[in-house]
């Protein structure tokens, strides 16, 4: 972190240079009396992580803006070239969020400028697509313009390997090094983007790559006929939040033979203020409020909505009170797991090689369903990358096969095309998934039933507390630190029996002292084994300025676990939050 020179000196630096242009300069002088607002745009660099850069939009070295993303590009650049990808190419894709088609030109002009050849949609397309294209295209790596779910103030800047998982930890730390080494911020390779495209260096693309990637994804329905029988009678509200999702959500639907797809035409197009939802996050039930109102009138039983970057997809269902009730991404998650096992099973498509995978926070559910059917499931570190990983491990590399892999997050995977979480390929499974119900004369909430009946009640949650800027950094790291220091394993009427921690490698068996290694990378992560089959586990995010607790119980029913999870999570916040805001900086 910069000192007050150093900030002042750099602040100086973006209003007299030439190489910024006016509109930075009038909104960095719009602050010139406001030396909070300069420290917090300036006392840092965006930090370039295992997930690339993600920041306000905003002049200054800690905001993204059009030279934070030229000097991120020059150092993948750098990086590419040390591993030999000019002819290779980079693809470029972005979502619907402001500056999101300016930063990807921004970023194609310098590949261009460094002599990579770019690969760049032609409009706004799901994050997913990037990854299955690097892999169609035989690309070096790709990046996607976009902050995901985030606030409308966010923009983002995600990298791809050539496998199509996301940048791994290695791979991340040498890219950051190559930005590192960029001390002037205006020392970047740029090249005219008229003069990129005239040179065949910046090549635009679109219908070819959305017509292989959509095939493909047909490819992995588990019952295609079903579909087509069922799907034309059915009717699903869509809301693509105003995101990348809405063409090809609604065309692999079409194909595959669900007809009566009713859109909620306020959230249908691209809109970057997002200004129908307070966030564009289908993990919260109140972007879905529209939608709502439209099942009611339109009596339909199921809606999903995909987040801007059509990466993750929420689900709400009706009960049977007739009520809309929003499925977590654990929900759904064990659901598409199930159907997916047990018709293969049935179908005597299930390899005995097959493994599926989860990260660390998700659901204990998966593994009583993974168990019935004798499927490996492999458990990763939170992110979907780690998910990537395993299948580039196991399934490229090695002699297993890959069948499913969720997230909490709502993020669901099948096949090996992409190396992302998909919401395209996620709505036409869940789609299919209904239509299967249907045939049972069951609507999707009783199918959760079912699942829950079968497998045992278990019931998670989440909770996080968003702490902006330099002082809410400080704060999520004293609460980690002091977890750590002080080897708390009391949180109310709970005791941990085991604690996992990720950051030294170690589990250790409170009562015994006993250890063992955990064969994951290091991450700044502790997980909390509870008495009576609970759990909880507490992390920073990655992508937001957040810290998030994770939570996971088992009853004998459902309102047993509900009431289990209540108690947990109020005796165990009673405890962090005491950390978190009592004076600690």
């Amino acid at each position: 972190m910069r000192d007050s020179a150093k900030i002042n000196e750099i602040y100086k630096f973006w209003i007299e240079s030439d190489y910024f242009d006016q509109e930075t300069k009038e909104e960095l002088l719009a602050i010139k009396d406001n030396p909070e607002e300069i420290e917090e745009r300036f006392y840092k660099d965006l930090e370039f992580g295992t997930g690339g850069l993600r920041g306000i939009i905003g002049a200054g070295t800690n905001r993204i803006n059009i030279y934070t993303i030229r000097k991120a590009s020059q150092g993948l650049a750098n990086y590419a070239k040390d591993l030999g990808g000019e002819d290779k190419g980079i693809v470029i894709a972005y979502d619907s969020r402001y500056k999101s088609s300016e930063f990807a030109m921004e970023a194609a002009k310098v590949f261009a400028g460094n002599g990579i050849k770019v690969y760049l949609f032609d409009e706004l397309r799901p994050t997913p697509e990037l990854s299955f294209a690097v892999r169609y295209l035989k690309a070096a790596g790709g990046i996607v313009i976009t902050a995901s779910h985030n606030p409308k103030e966010y923009n983002g800047y995600k990298v791809y390997s050539e496998d199509g998982g996301q940048l791994a930890v290695e791979g991340a730390n040498k890219v950051f090094s190559y930005i590192e080494e960029i001390k002037d911020i205006t020392k970047v390779n740029i090249m005219d983007e008229k003069e990129a495209i005239k040179e065949g260096l910046i090549k635009i693309i679109g219908k070819e790559v959305d017509d292989a990637y959509i095939n493909s994804l047909k490819t992995l329905c588990v019952n295609a006929q079903l579909a087509k029988e069922t799907g034309k009678d059915f009717k699903i509200i869509y809301t693509p939040l105003h995101g990348a999702g809405n063409k090809l959500v609604r065309r692999v639907l079409d194909e595959i033979g669900f007809k009566k797809v009713l859109i909620v035409k306020e959230q249908e197009l691209p809109d970057p203020q997002f200004s129908t939802v307070k966030y564009p996050n289908p993990e919260e039930i109140d972007a879905f409020e529209l939608a709502i109102e439209m099942a009611k009138k339109e009596n339909v039983d199921m809606i999903f909505g995909t987040d801007p970057d059509a990466d993750r997809v929420g689900v709400i269902v009706r009960n049977k009170d007739g009520e809309y009730v929003p499925l977590t991404g654990n929900q759904v998650g064990c659901l598409m797991l199930e159907y997916i096992l047990s018709q293969k099973k049935e179908k005597g498509e299930l390899p005995e090689n097959a493994f599926v995978v989860k990260t660390i926070v998700t659901t204990e559910l998966a593994k009583e369903i993974a168990k019935h059917y004798g499927v490996e499931l492999i458990e990763v570190l939170t992110g979907f990358k780690f998910i990537g990983e395993k299948i580039k491990q196991l399934d490229e590399y090695g002699d297993k096969k890959f069948i499913f892999g969720f997230e909490e997050s709502y993020g669901y995977l099948a096949g090996t095309f992409v190396r992302d979480k998909d919401a395209v390929l996620a709505s036409m499974l869940i789609a299919e998934m209904a239509a299967y119900y249907k045939s049972r004369d069951m609507s999707l909430y009783e199918g959760l039933l079912e699942v829950l009946d079968k497998y045992g009640y278990t019931l998670e949650g989440i909770k996080y507390f968003t702490l902006k800027g330099k002082e809410g950094l400080e704060r999520i790291n004293s609460a980690m630190q002091k977890l750590r220091e002080e080897k708390v394993t009391e949180f109310g009427k709970y005791k941990a029996l085991a604690v996992r921690d990720y950051e030294v490698g170690e589990r250790v068996e409170v009562e015994s002292g006993v250890s063992e290694k955990i064969l994951l990378p290091q991450s700044n992560v502790l997980y909390y084994e509870m008495e009576d089959n609970a759990w909880f586990c507490i992390r920073p995010s990655g992508t937001e300025p957040k810290i998030k607790v994770y939570f996971g119980v088992t009853g004998s029913s459902m309102d047993e676990s509900k009431e289990k999870l209540e108690d947990l999570q109020n005796d165990v916040l009673s405890v962090i939050e005491k950390m978190l805001f009592v004076p600690c900086c």
